[in-house]
């Protein structure tokens, strides 16, 4: 028999996050620091609100583009934290999380043999979205000595004829990276002066730290016209399971986005849709009381790290640690093996997210403050062995 699989889908290897957990999860006392996973329930009023849709029967489809009262809410939620409005009926779609909100965008402006450049490390779903729609990543690495934050300059130097869009992702997974309105103002220019989309997953802009604020991409200057946003609830809401997302953006590029998603999807689910819009306003404090205990689990992470010699810049965004693991003496795919068998702690190889992760591991910090102090003191017999 001939050969049935796809070529675009043999290039792609699998995700080397998948590769981990599920060698994890066929092992015994593992700490997993693997995993964007938050270890919190869903706030109280969101689950109240699910379960009585429930009990109205409310499982039924909606809109393609998702209940109006979720795009209306969604409008409020972002002109409220942003002062940008988006139109609920022409500009917003509810997706199944960001994840599909990705794939939608890519496939809607993608033609076979467009460029789109991505700052790495990145998220391991960026690059193969782009080669699934017929695309050519073009990788810009960037470096702990800039804190992991690409430079107008970087992405200029990328640009070339084929070029469509820039697709970035501040703050970042895997590093926990941000990026000031200043540098985010300088990419802006470029993709204005080079008439680029800038798609830009927000996806955990309320999880930032300090006195960090997170600026919303389309608010920048002559940006809006030009730029799609992701964003959701997974993250920030403790919502991954119930699979909601969202992408705002002109109208043109949304109704494309639509399309696909009417053809393949049909609509996000109906009751994750009916709860999120129904307290959205109203789970503010949950939100923060959230964000708060990160920082806690962020500054005992880092400060373990550093104190086990493996070297870590402060990370200001999401609920990830991006270490140097090279006092380890070992590259960062047997790295991560090798304290997944000896000490039963999962972390995730940073080649995983792009060449430019090499020599660094992602542990995640969306896991219990004791598992975390645990999972410290077996690393720090790791590297009394090891270091």
């Amino acid at each position: 028999m001939r050969q049935f699989v796809s070529q675009r889908v043999q290039q792609v290897p699998p995700s080397g996050i998948r590769k981990f957990f599920d060698i994890s999860a066929t092992m015994d006392d593992v700490i997993s620091l693997g995993i964007g996973e938050p270890d919190f329930v869903t706030p109280q009023a969101i689950l109240e609100a699910g379960i009585r849709s429930l009990e109205l029967g409310q499982t039924h489809y909606t809109s393609n583009s998702g209940t109006l009262e979720l795009r209306q809410a969604v409008s409020a939620y972002l002109e409220r934290l942003y002062g940008i409005e988006y139109d609920p009926v022409r500009e917003i779609l509810i997706t199944v999380g960001v994840s599909e909100a990705l794939y939608l965008v890519i496939t809607g402006i993608i033609d076979p043999g467009d460029e789109v450049i991505i700052p790495e490390p990145s998220f391991v779903s960026f690059g193969p979205e782009v080669v699934f729609a017929g695309g050519v990543t073009v990788s810009i690495p960037t470096h702990i000595e800039n804190e992991f934050q690409v430079t107008a300059a970087e992405v200029e130097a990328a640009i070339t004829p084929r070029t469509k869009a820039l697709l970035i992702s501040y703050p970042n997974n895997p590093t926990g990276a941000v990026m000031t309105r200043k540098r985010l103002a300088e990419l802006a220019a470029v993709a204005e002066k080079h008439d680029l989309i800038v798609i830009s997953d927000e996806i955990y802009d309320r999880l930032v730290y300090g006195d960090f604020h997170h600026t919303h991409f389309a608010t920048l200057p002559h940006m809006r016209p030009r730029t799609v946003v992701l964003g959701g609830f997974s993250k920030s809401h403790a919502m991954t399971g119930w699979r909601l997302g969202y992408a705002v953006g002109p109208e043109t590029i949304i109704a494309a986005m639509r399309k696909i998603h009417q053809y393949t999807i049909m609509s996000a689910p109906s009751v994750a849709q009916i709860a999120i819009a129904d307290t959205l306003a109203n789970v503010e404090e949950d939100v923060a009381q959230m964000r708060a205990e990160y920082d806690r689990r962020r500054r005992l992470i880092v400060g373990g790290l550093n104190e086990v010699g493996l070297s870590c810049f402060e990370p200001l965004g999401a609920f990830y640690a991006f270490p140097n693991i090279t006092a380890s003496g070992m590259d960062d795919m047997t790295f991560s093996e090798r304290l997944l068998q000896e000490e039963r702690v999962a972390m995730i190889p940073g080649s995983a997210f792009g060449v430019s992760g090499t020599g660094h591991v992602r542990a995640s910090y969306a896991t219990a403050y004791e598992k975390i102090e645990e999972a410290l003191e077996r690393l720090h017999r790791f590297m009394q062995r090891h270091g």
